[in-house]
């Protein structure tokens, strides 16, 4: 950890520890190490990766959904090297890295880089727009009380906003607060799930991680999606990893159209062949039911349990909901955001913001990482992939004097 005393005045504070922050900072070093001296890692956990390792921890996650060649060093190569003596942790097809194998090669990343003491444990509550004589800052409100002095802001926060229907809004009763989550609050290893009935809502692989982890702790799970469920190994098309789609991406200058290719590329949520495939032989043995093509349009709280309306007439019955629904980019629905749109307002598609060619806020040394900055990346800008492009544009724009504002 870093002394509070060392962080009133900082050249480049990156906001958030996850992969897309790691990802840069070694990005970063590869090409300036003296850098290292000039940065600063803002995360409430303190250490690297926290809120992944959980996320993958609570919904058991087995292996990533990316290749080994998606990882935060720079060497894309540099995780299969690590493996040599564990290539059974490495997934068919395209090598895909197991939980722990990844866990394992970040946090040697982490020590080997000596990273640990770059993560200082606050969280950033507001970012105000300042002038320090003449020249553009940021002043960096923590939740501890201390303030930050900052030249160069970078934004990696993570994995958006949870996304919940519109009926959810809509239920009259109150109910247990347990008996209705979203999957970012849902940690398989502490629910006890024995008899109960589990209604999963979404059609993406996040589902299928919790119907699964669900059923092997004796629940019986309908798992429904509001449209058939589709069957992909990534979640975006390989071909938008490189030239064969981003060229015509990066010609298009209607930010609309790009926005439109990018929904159109994710399309929702879908499920790996090899989820399927357990999915549809737990079908077989009777604790899961699939109900493709139906949708909730009315929730009830009643006698202590759920009693669900789809648009089709169809009526369910459970104990609990979970929602797997996802979760939305949005700069309006993000308050640290609240100030520099005051001040340096910004153009928008559907929640998106226009940023320029190295993820930077029009006007500011203010960069942005992960889905937020797709309009500029693609569609896999909230990824491993799309962490590794943003990384190389970012790094560029802080190294290189010529193109810093002032």
């Amino acid at each position: 950890m870093m002394n509070s005393a060392n962080l009133e005045k900082v050249d480049i504070a990156i906001v958030g520890a996850g992969p897309q922050a790691l990802t840069l900072v070694t990005h970063i070093l590869q090409k300036k190490a003296k850098f290292r001296r000039r940065m600063v890692v803002l995360d409430p956990s303190g250490s690297w990766l926290s809120q992944w390792r959980h996320q993958f921890a609570a919904q058991n996650i087995p292996h990533l959904r990316s290749p080994a060649v998606h990882h935060p060093h720079p060497n894309p190569y540099q995780l299969r090297k690590f493996a040599e003596h564990r290539s059974d942790e490495l997934f068919a097809p395209y090598d895909l890295p197991g939980t722990n194998l990844f866990n394992d090669f970040c946090e040697d990343l982490v020590k080997s880089w000596q990273l640990e003491n770059l993560v200082y444990s606050d969280k950033v509550t507001r970012i105000l727009p300042i002038k320090v004589r003449s020249y553009n800052r940021f002043q960096l409100m923590l939740e501890s009380g201390n303030q930050l002095i900052v030249r160069r802001v970078i934004l990696a926060t993570g994995g958006g906003i949870p996304q919940f229907p519109d009926w959810v809004n809509n239920i009259k009763k109150t109910y247990p607060q347990d008996r209705l989550l979203h999957s970012q609050q849902i940690d398989l290893r502490t629910v006890k799930l024995k008899n109960k009935r589990i209604l999963i809502i979404g059609g993406g692989l996040t589902s299928g991680h919790l119907a699964v982890g669900a059923i092997e702790q004796g629940a019986k799970v309908i798992l429904m999606a509001r449209r058939q469920l589709k069957e992909k190994l990534f979640d975006a098309d390989p071909g938008w990893l490189g030239p064969k789609y981003l060229k015509d991406f990066y010609l298009e200058l209607d930010w609309e159209k790009r926005w439109t290719l990018i929904h159109q590329a994710r399309d929702g949520g879908s499920m790996t062949p090899a989820m399927m495939l357990k999915l549809r032989r737990m079908t077989r043995d009777k604790p899961l039911t699939l109900e493709e093509n139906c949708q909730v349009v009315k929730a009830d709280w009643k006698d202590n349990q759920w009693q669900i309306k789809c648009q089709d007439e169809k009526h369910f019955s459970c104990d609990q909901i979970w929602l797997a629904t996802g979760t939305q980019f949005r700069v309006n629905d993000h308050p640290l955001f609240t100030d520099i749109q005051k001040n340096y307002p910004t153009q928008f598609v559907q929640g998106l913001p226009i940023l320029d060619q190295y993820l930077r806020w029009p006007s500011l040394e203010l960069f942005i990482m992960g889905g937020l900055s797709a309009l500029q990346i693609g569609p896999v800008a909230r990824n491993l992939a799309g962490a590794i492009k943003g990384s190389q544009r970012i790094a560029e724009a802080l190294i290189k004097p010529s193109l810093a504002m002032l």
